[in-house]
């Protein structure tokens, strides 16, 4: 049968597709790019550890710590420092009459060469005082602190209080702030509710106001008010005329917070009726943020950003107030307390520190501890080596100590292929040389 046109014309235009050029497909490979990185080509350094190169390595180490720990702790040594625990003041002090407080709740530490005859253990003594805030005034519990400082201490003279088994480490707590607001904005309810702040996001009374500062870390802000210390035996003068006492300047807004924490906080945009303070600041504000009593500038209060820069521990100490200039002279000192901040409720305690520091801060001889520890342990393990390398010295490159050659059967083995290549040579075996 005769082919048809269409037909021919259909197989002639595939013919001619077919007889075209292909274009060459591109293969995919994971091969990596043939470069000195990707091929590991680059130039290395791999050192062979030697008796001669381990050994004076060790000593240099234990050499150069131990004498920069022995430095560490003499710097820490110099720090002046006493510690009063008053956490029970407000059941455990007695009320007439001051009384001594329990040796478990003292520390301190001064130069032994000091003059310990002025030193008398701390008292305690607890009173009633009325405290006003926005026209309300209530009764509050006040611990009254004496204690004696045997030596000059500073300047710089640091107060701090000291807390423990509270977690400011907690990942919830620590996010719960709105930088936002922290920064003045007058961020709005519905955004406020939505971020990091919760469950302190507003005002849970009833009027839906946000909160500022809104979050946990603000709403649990240490409360606790100390008074300057108050020298109560000054050198001259009568010691019985208390009008003579010499209340040692304190400062407790300048220079306690970070300089860089400034540039996070604003005075705030909000207006006075947009806002309520947080839930534990009710008895600092009674009636609000009013006219008379408005928010706090957190711009310029910087016991507020000393207690929003979270610590990384659950004790931990922070920065109340100081004196960069005039030396605390050895004597009788006061502190008055009023109690607000309730410790004991989750099991912890609050404490007092006043406290010099050195160029490398303050008291804690961990660091030099550490340092000695580790040069110690350096040059006794570099006597250990030596006197094994000694002793019995190994071979260096010795095959014979390769794990190979030390496994089971394998010297067996080893002797038998051996011997049977022998024979097989004694025999003549076709085959072998």
């Amino acid at each position: 049968m005769a082919a048809s046109p269409e037909r021919d014309g259909r197989e002639g235009s595939v013919a001619s597709q077919e007889s075209g050029p292909k274009q060459e497909e591109k293969k995919k490979s994971r091969r990596p790019a043939n470069n000195a990185f990707r091929q590991q080509r680059l130039k290395a350094w791999q050192p062979i550890l030697t008796p001669k190169t381990v050994l004076p390595l060790f000593f240099t180490i234990g050499i150069i710590f131990a004498p920069i720990g022995g430095l560490l702790l003499y710097a820490s040594a110099q720090v002046r420092e006493i510690k009063l625990d008053y956490t029970t003041c407000y059941k455990d002090a007695p009320t007439d009459r001051f009384g001594r407080m329990p040796d478990d709740k003292v520390s301190k530490a001064f130069k032994s060469s000091g003059d310990n005859s002025t030193w008398l253990p701390p008292e305690w003594r607890r009173t009633k005082v009325n405290v006003t805030y926005d026209g309300v005034t209530k009764e509050y519990d006040q611990c009254t602190l004496e204690f004696s400082i045997p030596e000059d201490m500073g300047p710089p003279v640091l107060f701090y209080y000291y807390l423990t088994n509270f977690y400011q480490n907690h990942r919830r707590y620590v996010k719960s702030f709105y930088d936002k607001q922290l920064k003045g904005d007058a961020v709005d309810g519905k955004t406020i509710n939505g971020s990091d702040c919760k469950p302190l996001t507003h005002d849970l009374e009833g009027s839906g106001k946000p909160i500022y500062p809104c979050g946990l870390i603000a709403n649990s802000m240490f409360n606790d008010t100390f008074s300057n210390p108050i020298l109560l035996n000054p050198p001259s003068g009568n010691q019985d005329d208390k009008s003579l006492n010499q209340t040692y300047e304190m400062s407790n807004n300048s220079g306690i917070a970070w300089s860089s924490d400034a540039a996070l906080y604003g005075p705030t945009k909000y207006k006075l009726d947009e806002i309520v303070p947080p839930p534990n600041w009710k008895e600092r504000y009674p009636h609000g943020y009013t006219e008379s009593n408005p928010p706090p500038n957190i711009k310029e209060w910087e016991a507020f950003q000393v207690w929003m820069r979270t610590a990384g521990l659950p004790t931990f100490s922070k920065l109340y107030q100081r004196n960069d200039h005039t030396s605390m002279i050895a004597g009788r000192y006061q502190v008055d307390i009023v109690n607000h901040f309730p410790a004991d409720v989750y099991h912890g305690t609050k404490s007092v520190i006043i406290s010099t520091r050195t160029v490398m801060g303050g008291r804690n001889p961990f660091l030099g501890i550490a340092y000695i520890v580790v040069g110690g342990i350096c040059i006794l393990l570099g006597a250990v080596f030596t006197v094994t390398h000694l002793i019995k010295p190994r071979k260096l490159g010795d095959h014979t100590y390769l794990s190979w050659n030390n496994a089971p059967g394998a010297t067996k083995q080893t002797a038998g292929q051996s011997s049977a290549v022998a024979t097989g040579r004694d025999l003549g075996r076709p085959g072998e040389a």
